[in-house]
């Protein structure tokens, strides 16, 4: 390591500490550096005329730019995970009965906790999944729950009220028909689809229009990127946002808006151990937020993004290690690893082990 790298390295990690600009006459005396200040101080010029580190306008001190930040996350940072990290995840990791929601939901939150950030999971793009089939549940006398489920695993349900005098044939037919007709549509077109349909439902099927309204506005809901976010309290009292109102309308609309989200997680780029990191910038509308992401490889969604959100002075050492083991030990307990050379995994083999084959006509005897 190079002493500017050594210096760079002390102020990204002090700044993470402090969210204070770091002079040098302050490396000097916490860091014990065994240069005078002078030098200090010319190669943290160096450094600023290199765009790694920024001079604020309160004081003489420096804090890391963009590219500091980069630069450090990718080449200066220490690699290393806590052991109570790693017993908290096995912990949830040992209870095989789990199902993929709730071994996700846990180690997000675990994640968020040892972190004090938040954790995003983004499953599959609606260009990406299908729909398997549609049931309607009758639950009471004037009541029922439509499920949808989609051949990645995600399942929608919408309750709502029917007419008793509603006959039992007739539902069953509305789900034939929709099964029919919708079975194996990509979720992006299940609404244009379904409203198209709605003539020939009307049609065919007496007083469907309560059950056609209620599944027309789950696959409304249905056909959003799928998202989940944990832990986003915990961004709320780090200092960049409880000191700075714009910044944080800026977080509040970013996380409350899943496309804005999935935009800035599209910013993202690899590196070379399989992590992504992305700094953003003001004109991004992400000023001091840092977006690092690995993919997870989840039974019927092998393109899943683990996503950790926070500001760019986070502790990257510490992030993306964690998020890097959290991404391989999830990878492992889902024994979704893909055969080299094209193979299947585990999960596409017993799929197509409980799958009922098709029947094939017998060859007729010459």
């Amino acid at each position: 390591m190079t002493r500017q790298d050594e210096i760079l390295k002390l102020i990204v990690e002090h700044f993470i500490k402090t969210a204070e600009p770091v002079g040098s006459k302050t490396l000097q005396e916490v860091y014990h550096l065994d240069v005078s200040s002078a030098t200090i101080r010319n190669e943290m010029n160096a450094l600023e005329q290199e765009g790694y580190l920024e001079k604020t306008h309160t004081s003489s001190g420096r804090v890391p730019s963009e590219k500091g930040y980069q630069y450090y996350a990718e080449h200066i940072r220490e690699r290393g995970v806590d052991e109570s990290t790693k017993n908290a995840l096995a912990n949830v990791l040992s209870e095989k009965s789990k199902s993929v929601e709730e071994v996700m939901k846990e180690a997000c939150e675990i994640l968020s906790h040892m972190t004090n950030l938040a954790s995003v999971v983004l499953g599959p793009t609606v260009n990406e999944e299908k729909l398997v089939s549609v049931q309607i549940i009758p639950l009471g006398e004037n009541t029922a729950t439509a499920v949808f489920v989609t051949d990645k695993g995600y399942v929608e349900n919408k309750t709502f009220l029917i007419d008793p005098t509603l006959k039992t044939d007739e539902v069953v037919k509305t789900v034939k028909l929709l099964n029919d007709r919708l079975s194996g549509t990509p979720v992006s077109d299940l609404v244009t689809k379904m409203e198209a349909m709605k003539p020939a439902l009307t049609d065919y099927v007496v007083g469907q229009e309560v059950i056609y309204d209620a599944i027309l506005e789950a696959f409304a809901k249905f056909a959003t990127d799928r998202l989940s976010l944990y832990g986003k309290d915990a961004l709320y009292n780090q200092p960049e946002y409880a000191n700075d109102a714009e910044k944080l309308r800026q977080l509040l609309s970013l996380l409350d808006d899943p496309e804005n989200l999935k935009k800035a997680l599209s910013g993202t780029k690899a590196s070379k151990d399989g992590v992504s990191i992305h700094i953003g910038t003001a004109k991004e509308g992400l000023e001091d937020l840092a977006v690092v992401s690995a993919g997870v490889s989840l039974p019927g969604d092998p393109n899943c993004c683990l996503t950790v959100l926070g500001p760019s002075r986070m502790d990257y050492e510490k992030v993306v290690s964690t998020l890097k083991y959290f991404a391989e030990a999830l990878d492992q307990y889902f024994d979704r690893t893909t055969i080299h050379g094209g193979g299947e995994t585990s999960w596409q083999k017993m799929q197509k082990a409980v799958s009922p084959k098709s029947k094939q006509p017998p060859k007729k005897k010459k």
